[in-house]
Parts: structure tokens; C-alpha cells; sequence
């Protein structure tokens, strides 16, 4: 018997591209960023999307969105993975990250970068996939909610389909 499982795709919120940070991989969050975060962690609550398993970017904007999606849906940040893989990853590397967590696990929260997040959504809802006017898939803190009945470590093109893409702009929280 197969199962249903859900795979939640959170893009890092917007950096600031103005910080003091001396490499990318330690770009802060702007205030947009700070403020976005939260809202999207409290969309996942209002819709009784808990991840039973986290897994994120080090990066410094990811693992500062991340800490604030946590915190609105009370994950300890002890229960939060961190996967160096996942920086600037590509598309075989999202999907090895995925098939690297725990079979048991219903409900995963990836949190990453673009393209990569971008190319592992056609990938994986490849039928569901509509482009958006603007040609931005996945803006910073967008998050996309995917079902599939694949097994995490057996993941094909179109194994899943785009239930809900959500931005923070349109958000009425």
C-alpha cells in the first residue's frame, strides 16, 4: 500500500543584499525577509501543514527563515537538519537530499535556494506547473506544497503533484 506524503519546497526569504556579510553564503535577511518568514510559518499552521521533518540550507538567510517558520509552528530548532548540500544545490543534488530522509517520514519542509528549487518543482509536478505572468516560479519565501505517492527515494519526473504555491504578498494574514 502506498502513502501520501507531502513535500513542502520553502525558498530562503529575501536577503540583503546590502549587509556587511563578506560571501554570499552569509547574507543575512532583510527586513522584508524578517517579516516574511513568520507569515509563511503561520500559513503552514493555519493549514495543518506540520513537517514531521525539516531540512535546510546553512546558509545564513535560509537558516534565518527557517528558525522563524520553526518558531510559528513550534519545531525545536534541535529538530531542524542541516544539509550543506542544499546551498546552491542542483537538481540531482535536491533529490539525493530527499531520498537521504527518513522513508517513515510523511511530511518533509525543504528549505533552499534558487534555481535549484525552481528546477526540482518542474521536475517533480512537471503536468502541474503553470508559468506565472512575472516568470519568477519561486520568489524569495515562496512556498510550494507538492503530493506524491512515490516513495522519497524514488522520485521521477511528474511524481507529484503542485497542490498550492503560495508567496508571502499574497498573504492576508
Amino acid at each position: 500500500m502506498t502513502i501520501q506524503r507531502t513535500l513542502l519546497l520553502l525558498r530562503h526569504a529575501k536577503s540583503d543584499w546590502s549587509s556587511s556579510a563578506t560571501d554570499d553564503f552569509s547574507r543575512p535577511l532583510s527586513r522584508r525577509g524578517k517579516h516574511d518568514s513568520p507569515r509563511m510559518g503561520q500559513w503552514l499552521q493555519s493549514h495543518g501543514l506540520l513537517p514531521d521533518y525539516v531540512v535546510s540550507s546553512p546558509a545564513k538567510r535560509a537558516h534565518q527563515t527557517i528558525k522563524r517558520v520553526a518558531r510559528e509552528l513550534g519545531i525545536d530548532s534541535a529538530d531542524i537538519h542541516w544539509d550543506e548540500r542544499l546551498y546552491l544545490a542542483s537538481l540531482s543534488d535536491l533529490l539525493a537530499v530527499i531520498a537521504d530522509c527518513p522513508l517513515s517520514t510523511r511530511s518533509i519542509l525543504l528549505v533552499g535556494h534558487n534555481p535549484g528549487l525552481e528546477s526540482l518543482l518542474r521536475h517533480l509536478a512537471a503536468a502541474s506547473v503553470s508559468e506565472p505572468a512575472d516568470g519568477k516560479l519561486m520568489p524569495t519565501a515562496a512556498l510550494a506544497v507538492l503530493e506524491t505517492r512515490a516513495d522519497w527515494q524514488h522520485l521521477q519526473r511528474g511524481s507529484a503533484q503542485l497542490r498550492e504555491l503560495v508567496r508571502p504578498r499574497h498573504l492576508s494574514l
